[in-house]
C-alpha cells in the first residue's frame, strides 16, 4: 500500500491568458516534510490555493489520502471542506483575529472538530458546556506545544511577530491536520526566532505525526528541514529531490541566480 497522501497530477492553473501553474505534478508521503520553492511568481501560493479548495485547477486532479482511508479527489471541494478532510495552512501574510485573544484564535482552529450544532448552542446543554470546556482545554494544551501559553490571555494584536506566526501555526493545528501547508512561516522572523521555527517544524512532525509541505524564501531553513524540494520557476516544474541534489542542480541554480548552465 503507497504511503502517499497527496498526489498532485498535471495540475495546470489559468488566470485569463495567463498560465500560473502547467502541468505540475507531485507526490508527499506520509511523515516528510517536502519544500517547494522558486523565485518570486513562480506560482508557489497558486499551487498552495489549488491544494487548498481556494483555486479550482484549469485542469488536473488533486487527491488526498487520509489515514487509514482511501484516496479522493478534493478538486472543488471549498476551502472548510478541505480542513474537514484533514488539511490546514497558513498565509504569507499573517491573518490572525487581531482583536481575539490567543487561546480565542486557537479555539476558532478547533470549530471544523465539534459536535454541536446551532440548536446546541442555543440551547446550551451538558454536552454542549462539555464540548466547550474540552475547546478550552485542547487549546490550550496547542498552545504550551507550540510555548505561546504565557500569552493566552493577550489580544493577537499585542503579540511579537515571530510569535504572532507561530499562533498560524497553532490556529491550523488545532483543526488536527494529517498534512499542515506552511506558505512563508519565516517571512519576517529574526535568525533566533528562524532557528526557533527550524526545530518546531521537525518537532510537530515527529510528536504531533503530521506531514509537512512548506513554501519557503529561505534557503538554510529548507535545507535543514527538508527532507525532498520541489523546485518550480515560471509555473512550470523544474527540479525534484534530497537538499544536496537540488544544491547542485544546474537548472536550479539558472532560475535562482541567473547563471548560464552549460551542457
Amino acid at each position: 500500500m503507497s504511503d502517499t497522501i497527496l498526489d498532485a497530477k498535471n495540475v495546470t492553473m489559468n488566470f485569463g491568458g495567463l498560465r500560473a501553474l502547467n502541468n505540475v505534478s507531485m507526490t508527499i508521503r506520509k511523515g516528510e516534510i517536502v519544500a517547494l520553492i522558486g523565485p518570486n511568481g513562480a506560482g508557489k501560493t497558486t499551487l498552495f490555493n489549488c491544494v487548498t479548495g481556494v483555486y479550482l485547477p484549469s485542469s488536473g486532479t488533486i487527491s488526498i489520502t487520509p489515514p487509514g482511508k482511501t484516496p479522493e479527489v478534493i478538486n472543488g471541494l471549498p476551502p472548510h471542506r478541505v480542513t474537514e478532510k484533514g488539511l490546514a495552512r497558513t498565509f504569507q501574510n499573517i491573518r490572525l483575529f487581531q482583536n481575539m485573544t490567543v487561546l480565542e484564535n486557537v479555539m476558532i482552529g478547533r470549530h471544523p472538530r465539534l459536535k454541536a450544532g446551532i440548536l446546541g448552542a442555543v440551547l446550551r446543554d451538558g454536552s454542549t458546556r462539555e464540548e466547550e470546556q474540552k475547546v478550552i482545554h485542547d487549546s490550550y494544551e496547542i498552545l504550551k506545544k507550540i510555548e505561546l501559553e504565557k500569552y493566552v490571555n493577550e489580544l493577537a494584536k499585542n503579540l511579537p511577530y515571530g510569535a504572532q506566526r507561530l499562533l498560524e501555526i497553532a490556529r491550523a493545528l488545532a483543526t488536527e491536520p494529517f498534512l499542515l501547508l506552511l506558505d512563508e512561516p519565516a517571512a519576517g522572523m529574526n535568525p533566533k526566532e528562524t532557528g526557533h521555527l527550524d526545530d518546531l517544524i521537525v518537532r510537530i512532525r515527529d510528536t504531533e505525526k503530521v506531514t509537512i509541505f512548506l513554501i519557503e524564501h529561505d534557503m538554510s531553513l529548507v535545507m535543514r528541514v527538508s527532507e525532498r524540494i520541489y523546485v518550480v520557476d515560471y509555473g512550470q516544474l523544474i527540479a525534484e529531490g534530497t537538499p544536496d541534489e537540488i544544491k547542485r542542480n544546474p537548472a536550479v541554480i539558472k532560475a535562482y541566480l541567473g547563471e548560464e548552465v552549460h551542457a
